[in-house]
């Protein structure tokens, strides 16, 4: 493998030479003498055998080629510089990725906002969200694939759940479908001769089928875009979350459908850590910010955001 001609030093040197406008403003900033910055540069030319800067007057300025080789060596010393704090960050336990297991009906608004406050505290932890549904979410939980789950309904046997939110969920199909001509409540009989859109449970080991799964047809979906695709179709009934469709029901491209004995559905959300005791920092921290979002937490987040600051 070749040497390098060239070192990371210098290429600061350089950055520092072009943001700060001259030699003597840099040899200010980085606390160096300015006839060390001019060697460095120098040197860096002569070893590339390029000419980086040239100086008109008192002022040093990028030459074409300087310009293109400045841009590209900044995203190389950014990302050393990420590197070494990734290090640290991992000297002192800060976990390098996160997975956070979603039920498909909790409101992504939420998980983002919480996110959103996550990022500028991450120290560059990944983040990976897997959506899941019904005893799919139970069965991440079950076998520790997540660092911090999002559960609907009862948690998995013997783990612990704070709770966040409920979510409505009402029945619907499209105004030119059959149902919605027909006088309300609807009879279950009536609703199971007609098509039904259901979502898969994602387990792969589904001890049983959730839901009503009475109607004689039924299409399997993965994602609830899919059924409000096929909804506005005028094809199908589907149950699905409030939030998702006040803006279809709005404008009158679906319809709500009234069923006797269970015209809605309400689903309890959780928060639950599968494993506390291999728990880090990262997943502590957006764990509260998760429920500061739900009005829990707040004090927690607020230490653990001054200490890092202290810290800092």
């Amino acid at each position: 493998m070749s040497r390098a001609k060239s070192t990371l030093e210098q290429w600061r040197i350089l950055q520092a030479v072009v943001d700060h406008g001259g030699y003597a403003q840099a040899a200010e900033a980085l606390n160096k003498s300015q006839s060390s910055l001019n060697h460095a540069v120098a040197k860096l030319q002569h070893q590339l055998g390029i000419e980086l800067l040239e100086v008109r007057g008192r002022k040093a300025h990028l030459t074409p080629q300087g310009e293109v080789l400045l841009r590209r060596s900044r995203h190389l010393t950014q990302m050393v510089g990420e590197l070494e704090q990734l290090a640290g960050n991992l000297e002192q336990g800060w976990e390098p990725s996160l997975t956070v297991g979603r039920e498909l009906i909790y409101p992504m608004e939420h998980l983002v906002c919480a996110l959103a406050r996550f990022l500028p505290l991450c120290r560059g932890t990944r983040v990976t969200v897997l959506d899941s549904v019904i005893t799919g979410t139970h069965e991440l939980i079950l076998e520790n694939k997540v660092d911090i789950a999002i559960c609907g309904g009862q948690p998995p046997k013997g783990y612990l759940a704070e709770p966040l939110c409920e979510i409505e969920l009402i029945l619907l199909c499209s105004p030119q479908h059959p149902l919605a001509s027909l006088p309300a409540p609807l009879d279950d009989k009536e609703l199971a001769r007609h098509l039904q859109l259901v979502i898969k449970d994602t387990a792969l080991k589904s001890p049983k089928e959730l839901g009503w799964l009475k109607a004689e047809q039924r299409w399997t979906l993965s994602n609830f875009h899919e059924a409000l695709a096929i909804l506005k179709r005028g094809m199908g009934f589907c149950w699905l979350p409030l939030h998702l469709v006040e803006q279809e029901l709005e404008m009158g491209e679906l319809v709500r459908l009234q069923l006797q004995g269970s015209s809605a559905r309400r689903v309890p959300l959780s928060l639950v850590i599968p494993n506390r005791d291999r728990q880090g920092p990262a997943a502590r921290l957006l764990e509260q910010l998760i429920l500061e979002r739900h009005g829990k937490g707040q004090e927690t987040v607020e230490t653990e955001q001054t200490r890092d600051e202290t810290n800092d």
